[in-house]
């Protein structure tokens, strides 16, 4: 017994150490006086290297218009946080410290410019900051790290009255800007690349992505991820689709098989279809024939009369096996 108790209190002063040394770190902030909570680890300014910082009002004084974008943006806020006292900030924290760009006469090769380094090298310097929060932690094990897509392809540390055109609004700086900085919208960027799902998404039956009413984000995470097609939610593909389509979730006490085991997809097509409820085919019953092979009289003479395919009444398998995402009340997924 006092073995055990010396583990436990052992245990117990490494958990309290832990949890002081984590807010001792100031790693932890409240951004621009929200409830959203972001752990970000921005690089200290380096107290040797202090006076090779200008600040953005040195670089507003050639650089007007893209002050004037920048100061909309809440990385331009970031000065006004406690947290961000003794953090680099502003222009130079992305461009790096501006006094031998300014002595120099506005030397481009004294400065950093994100647009000219390889988009693994500028992502980098955005990770530096944005490493820590949870829908960027996996940034570089996914497909767009691995494809050379950077940040910079999709976001704009100042975006422009140009890209706000293209957006489809000509509002305010700021709506993009609180926007996640997109350079366009959010469908429109993804389809860019993406560009075989806008077909899917123009057919028929399809998520109304294009129509606003969702967006691309809602079921993938750009930043990387575990699932197959950079799903989401990391506890399974499906999460995103019950998420909505609460009522097919479960768990139900007798499960359909493929629905549980296979997913949605192994029914439905998630961007759109040529035919109703999103399905691979064109009838029900061609999708339970591929795994219900002898349903019919002729495949199997011990099937009731009822599965006579020949009969157009019997061929739409749902009208009896209602519950096909699963049922609470009949193995044989009745009403």
């Amino acid at each position: 017994m006092p073995s055990t108790r010396r583990i436990k209190i052992v245990f117990l002063g490494v958990f309290l150490a832990a949890t002081i040394l984590w807010f001792a770190s100031g790693t932890f902030y409240t951004v621009l006086g929200t409830n959203t909570a972001d752990a970000l680890t921005a690089p200290t300014m380096p107290a040797e290297a202090a006076d090779d910082y200008v600040g953005s009002e040195t670089c507003a004084a050639c650089h007007e218009d893209q002050f004037k974008s920048f100061s909309r943006t809440k990385h331009s806020k970031l000065g006004d946080l406690k947290g961000w006292k003794d953090k680099i900030q502003g222009c130079e924290s992305c461009h790096g410290p501006g006094k031998a760009h300014v002595e120099g006469g506005g030397d481009k090769t004294k400065i950093v410019n994100p647009k000219h380094l390889d988009a693994k090298a500028s992502s980098e310097t955005c990770l530096a900051c944005h490493a820590g929060k949870e829908s960027h932690n996996n940034f570089r094990r996914g497909e767009h790290w691995r494809n050379n897509v950077g940040c910079n392809d999709c976001h704009s540390a100042h975006p422009s009255t140009q890209s706000i055109a293209e957006n489809g609004s000509m509002t305010l700086i700021k709506e993009q800007a609180d926007n996640k900085l997109l350079k366009i919208g959010e469908p429109q960027l993804c389809i860019k690349c993406h560009s075989e799902t806008k077909s899917q998404f123009t057919k028929p039956f399809h998520h109304k992505v294009l129509e606003g009413t969702m967006k691309c984000s809602d079921c993938h995470n750009a930043h990387g991820g575990f699932e197959t097609k950079q799903a989401k939610l990391a506890v399974g593909a499906d999460v995103a689709c019950v998420k909505c389509h609460s009522s097919k979730q479960g768990p139900f006490a007798f499960e359909h098989a493929p629905a549980k085991l296979e997913g949605c997809t192994a029914c439905h097509i998630p961007h759109g279809s040529s035919n109703p409820k999103m399905l691979k085919r064109a009838a029900v019953r061609q999708l339970c024939f591929e795994c219900h092979t002898g349903i019919t009289e002729e495949l199997s003479p011990q099937a009731p009369s009822l599965h006579n395919q020949a009969q157009v009444r019997y061929q739409q398998c749902t009208v009896c096996h209602n519950a096909i995402h699963g049922s609470n009340s009949s193995p044989l997924f009745f009403r």
